[in-house]
Order: structure tokens, then C-alpha cells, then sequence
């Protein structure tokens, strides 16, 4: 059955006068697209494992974003591909995402590195920076997250961008 779809979809394709001519590649472009594959798989990896470091931090941040003492127990963690993402791995500089669930909503958070700072997005349209990561930076980026989203929520407009500080 298979096979006569696809041989209808290449008369179809071959009729409408939209078929493809595809060429072979030379091997040796092939090989030096796995050569530059394997050349940066320890820069793939530590950018992987510093993002989801970043991520599994906010996290934590946003546990605690209400105050010593008064964790945020709905709050979980759920790390995902990058829908944006075109290409598997990911290429230097490329995102990585999750899911943080806020109690009833859920904000998707996207993250990279760019010249040594986290850069990222999460919502409908909140962006920031983080040049150093420590708890009080985090924490501040966690109120503001929630801070964006409640607003989201409440239909209120906000500025572009919020100082995290």
C-alpha cells in the first residue's frame, strides 16, 4: 500500500512540475559535516550541561522566590527540546528549554550562552541577561518571571524590558 502512495505523490509531484533533483553529495562534504559534528561535541556538551545548570538554579529560585521559610511547593521542572530548535544536537549557541510549571500555569524558559552571560526568553515575550549567576540575582529573575506572567495573565501591559535588578 505503501508504495503505491508514494509512487502516486512522485507521478503527482512529477506532473505538477514540482519535483526535486537531488544529487548526491561528494563524501567528502558529508564527512566534514560529521568531522565539524565531533569537533565541537565537548562545546555542545559543557553549553548543554552550564544551561541546564542555569535552569535546575531558577528553578530553585522560584521555590523560594516568596521568602525564606515559604517554599513554593507547586513549582516542578520539566526540561524539553527547544521547539525553535531546527537541528539535532544543538549547535553552540543554540537554546535549551524546560517547562516550569507556576501552580496553574505553566511558562516555558529558553536558555543559551552568549559570550559567557545566560541569555534567554520565557513567556510571551520576557527576555534577560545574566552576567553573573548568584542566589540574589536568580531570585530576582524568578520574582520577575512570575511578576510577567501574573501580568500576562491579568492583561495588563508591560514594559519590553524590566531591570532584573
Amino acid at each position: 500500500m505503501f508504495h503505491s502512495w508514494a509512487r502516486f505523490l512522485a507521478l503527482t509531484w512529477y506532473e505538477q512540475g514540482q519535483h526535486v533533483r537531488h544529487e548526491r553529495l561528494p563524501v567528502s562534504e558529508f564527512d566534514e559535516l560529521q568531522a565539524a559534528i565531533r569537533r565541537y561535541v565537548h562545546e555542545r556538551q559543557a553549553e548543554e550541561q552550564a544551561c541546564q545548570a542555569f535552569i535546575n538554579a531558577l528553578y530553585h529560585a522560584l521555590r523560594t522566590a516568596s521568602g525564606p521559610g515559604l517554599p513554593l511547593n507547586n513549582v516542578t521542572l520539566d526540561f524539553t527540546s527547544d521547539p525553535a530548535n531546527r537541528l539535532r544536537p544543538v549547535p553552540p549557541g543554540g537554546f535549551y528549554a524546560a517547562w516550569l510549571r507556576l501552580g496553574l500555569c505553566e511558562v516555558l524558559v529558553r536558555v543559551r550562552r552568549v559570550a559567557g552571560a545566560f541569555q534567554g526568553e520565557y513567556g510571551e515575550g520576557g527576555c534577560f541577561r545574566l552576567e553573573e549567576i548568584g542566589e540574589d540575582a536568580l531570585i530576582t529573575l524568578a520574582r520577575g518571571i512570575i511578576r510577567d506572567v501574573a501580568d500576562t495573565y491579568a492583561g495588563v501591559e508591560r514594559e519590553r524590558i524590566r531591570p532584573l535588578n
